[in-house]
């Protein structure tokens, strides 16, 4: 049992202030890279916040409403969980500073009710700031243009290519309703290469080999069962006593015609692939070979359903042969070698496949783990996008401008109120310190030329990563772009995160259950009670 001010509440500030300081040096272009390896041995390279929490066991129960609010930015936007983190434990550590300065408990665990009126006035400024919108998001050079950012902070060097990449992919298969799924742009890993030499597909791509003799199929008409590809075995046991050489023939004559048949059937319902969720018998394959079938295997029942869905097929759970409805189409089928990795492609010619596939090349596992993180990142600032076309300044513009407009309106505040307020403002300027911090440049000399650009009307100002001293530039014409959606909801999150751990004042761990137990009868008694 906690509480009160020492045992409580400065206990979990300093917990999520640990939390926040390990992903903050991870922020942006030039975070720096944690190595994280989790229960399971496995070992991670990278400085995607969402992974780093997602891997490590956090046992404070506040440190883990932090990890709780980041989990909710990943699955609302799907990038910015690390500006949840930084802005979420600098708020708590400026709450800290309050209560040193000598506010009473019941007086700063005000200060939650403050930092959410602050909160909300950041929300109604936030529209203010949008400096553009998306215009269309069917030109692949515009989409491309707009996803650099978010590829930029996993991918620094890379972005320009893989923008392209994901901008190709998603605009291929963007529907005329613009309801975007973030699941139909698939990402196949092949070791080997470079990054450069990773591509788009039309299609689905699996890392498998096909079964049987056949290897290319044009105009592929495709049967999907999801029962294993053999013959029927019956539900019940018998015996069979063969006396000759003749019977013994003649028994297994029965099971090879039984299959002949199926395979025929289904040869003559006019597919030309067979695509099986289980094992696949010597005797089935021998006959589909002989009909000229192509076979492949998926193990997985989550690619079977994908597959069906891209080539718009329904998976048959009987060899039964299929109708024209069930059956699916694509251009073509076929075996293919990217590096030394055998790999089946269904491709279609036509942009407007159900499914993308991006191929990732890569010299290691952790190198295109890393690349995979940086497209998903990609694919959901896309989806948010089609939710919402607004754009805000990167590069701390926003965030600076927050923090100028929040203190003004502080000073309008009167008694305790602006404390809190003007610390509010002063927690953004965390997310460009920590920018240039990574960088390698003075944060204090950064943050006073923002603060200059801004009071002269100049919105976009943020910080240049690129140059070599504390140099600010005009974000737009560089084309560093948030989403309006990712910081509105960052925001949000962060705050009610940071307010939530502010009104905790005690902390109670129940022991675990080993007290008196109930009398014998109670069950009943209970019972009793219930009817």
């Amino acid at each position: 049992h906690y509480s009160g001010l020492e045992e409580a509440v400065y206990r979990n500030i300093q917990a999520c202030k640990e939390l926040a300081q390990t992903t903050r040096t991870a922020y942006g272009p030039n975070g720096m890279n944690k190595m994280v390896i989790n229960h399971l041995e496995k070992l991670f390279v990278t400085n995607d916040a969402a992974t780093i929490l997602r891997e490590l066991e956090v046992q404070h129960p506040a440190a883990k409403m932090l990890v709780m609010a980041s989990h909710m930015q990943e699955q609302e936007v799907g990038d910015g969980t690390n500006f949840v983190l930084v802005f979420a434990g600098v708020l708590l550590e400026l709450a800290e500073d309050l209560l040193r300065m000598g506010l009473s408990v019941s007086e700063a665990s005000y200060s939650h009710y403050r930092y959410e009126k602050a909160c909300k006035k950041a929300l109604e400024i936030l529209p203010d700031l949008v400096c553009c919108s998306a215009k269309n998001l069917r030109d692949v050079e515009e989409v491309a243009s707009l996803l650099h950012t978010s590829v930029m902070s996993k991918q620094y060097g890379n972005e320009q290519f893989l923008a392209k990449l994901i901008a190709q992919a998603c605009v291929s298969i963007l529907p005329d309703s613009g309801h975007f799924n973030v699941d139909n742009i698939r990402v196949c890993k092949i070791v080997g290469a470079g990054i450069s030499a990773s591509s788009v597909l039309h299609g689905m791509v699996f890392k498998k080999e096909t079964e049987g003799d056949v290897t290319s199929v044009k105009d592929a008409k495709i049967a999907v069962y999801s029962c294993p590809f053999d013959g029927m075995i019956t539900e019940t046991k018998g015996t069979v006593l063969i006396k000759n050489a003749e019977e013994l023939m003649n028994f297994s004559k029965g099971e090879e015609n039984l299959m002949d048949l199926q395979v025929k059937a289904i040869a003559d319902s006019g597919a030309n692939v067979v695509v099986t969720g289980g094992k696949v018998a010597d005797m089935a394959l021998h006959y589909a070979n002989k009909y000229n079938l192509m076979l492949v295997r998926l193990n997985s029942k989550w690619d079977l359903r994908r597959l069906c869905k891209t080539v718009g097929a329904t998976a048959l759970p009987r060899l039964t042969p299929p109708t024209l409805e069930e059956m699916g189409h694509c251009n073509s089928v076929y075996l293919s070698e990217v590096g030394d990795t055998q790999v089946v492609v269904f491709k279609h010619e036509k942009e407007d496949g159900a499914i993308s596939t991006i191929l990732i090349r890569g010299s290691t596992d952790n190198l295109m783990d890393d690349i995979e993180r940086a497209v998903d990142d990609g694919v959901n600032t896309f989806k948010v996008l089609t939710r919402d076309k607004r754009l805000v300044p990167g590069g701390g513009a926003t965030e600076i401008e927050l923090a100028k407009q929040i203190t003004s309106y502080g000073e309008t505040c009167p008694g305790l109120d602006q404390y809190a307020i003007k610390k509010f403002a002063e927690a953004f300027e965390a997310i460009p310190r920590a920018l240039a911090e990574n960088s390698g440049v003075k944060a204090n000399e950064v943050i006073s030329k923002l603060y200059a650009m801004h009071q002269e009307g100049k919105k976009n100002v943020g910080f240049d990563i690129e140059a070599e001293a504390a140099a600010v530039k005009d974000m737009l014409e560089a084309g560093v772009l948030d989403t309006y959606l990712g910081k509105f909801w960052g925001i949000k999150l962060a705050t009610n995160a940071a307010v939530t751990v502010l009104r905790v004042d005690q902390i109670i761990m129940a022991k675990p259950a080993g007290g008196p137990k109930p009398p014998s009868g109670k069950k009943d008694w209970d019972e009793d009670q219930n009817d």
